[in-house]
């Protein structure tokens, strides 16, 4: 790590301490013994999600939590559960491996999670996702739901 002050690439380590998603180090330089701080974050490779037309775009995680958010509107679900089912998402969707992922694979994933979360956001994300044509398309997918309930 090279000293902000006199350029010179000899510091060492005085303190670290993990801070959220970072690690800041507070380091001294040995020439000029001038101290500084750096953080280091694991960086996230870019993630493609290709959709159904075959476009390639970056996954967004606040379109996620958008989405999600919507299909918990006016549920007794909090913002603290919906963050974290996002965190789980994009967890799960990294540690794929993968530099793209299919919308199927998104939706899914999704879906799963919100199955485990509420059942009512779980149909309302499930129904603009599967896009439902009629009532039988909806009540097949909520008689599914139920069916998993009891075993």
């Amino acid at each position: 790590m090279r000293c902000p002050y006199c350029g010179s690439p000899r510091s060492r380590v005085v303190d670290t301490r993990s801070v959220g998603a970072a690690i800041r180090r507070r380091r001294q330089c040995r020439e000029c013994a001038q101290r500084f701080t750096t953080y280091e974050r694991v960086a996230k490779m870019n993630l493609l999600v290709v959709k159904r037309d075959g476009r390639r775009e970056e996954f967004d995680r606040q379109k996620l939590f958008d989405g999600i958010l919507n299909a918990c509107a006016k549920r007794p679900v909090s913002s603290e559960a919906i963050e974290d089912t996002v965190a789980r998402i994009e967890m799960q969707l990294y540690a794929l491996g993968q530099a793209e992922v299919s919308y199927r694979v998104v939706g899914e994933t999704v879906m799963d999670e919100l199955r485990n979360l509420d059942e009512v956001a779980y149909v309302r994300f499930a129904s603009v996702y599967r896009h439902f044509t009629d009532l039988e398309d909806m009540k097949h997918e909520v008689d599914g739901l139920l069916a998993g309930r009891t075993s």
